[in-house]
């Protein structure tokens, strides 16, 4: 049995439920993606963000953003200036705030 998940593609609507058109290659309209996570928390865990992280033992003394560097596959960005995130969020974020 694969452990591989499903490959998630987008559709052409935001997946957020609200009936928007999303962007093409986008799950979501702009924002609308927070809209989703807090809608997911608040159904699947009835909790908001702070809650369930430190009901996972992160917070202001244990960061969960250092955790995702350690073990997620997160990186900080390459120019220094202190953002982290996945890859490809490195990518939009150095062509948005680096290359000029």
């Amino acid at each position: 049995m694969s452990s591989e998940k499903e490959r998630l593609i987008p559709n052409g609507k935001c997946w957020c439920g609200c009936g928007k058109d999303a962007n093409i290659g986008k799950f979501f309209a702009q924002g609308h993606d927070k809209v989703a996570e807090a809608a997911l928390m608040a159904v699947q865990y009835e909790a908001s963000v702070p809650r369930l992280l430190a009901e996972h033992g992160y917070g202001p003394d244990n960061s969960v953003r250092d955790a995702a560097i350690a073990d997620g596959g997160w990186e900080y960005c390459p120019h220094g200036c202190g953002y982290a995130a996945a890859p490809l969020s490195i990518r939009n974020h150095v062509r948005k705030y680096h290359e000029k």
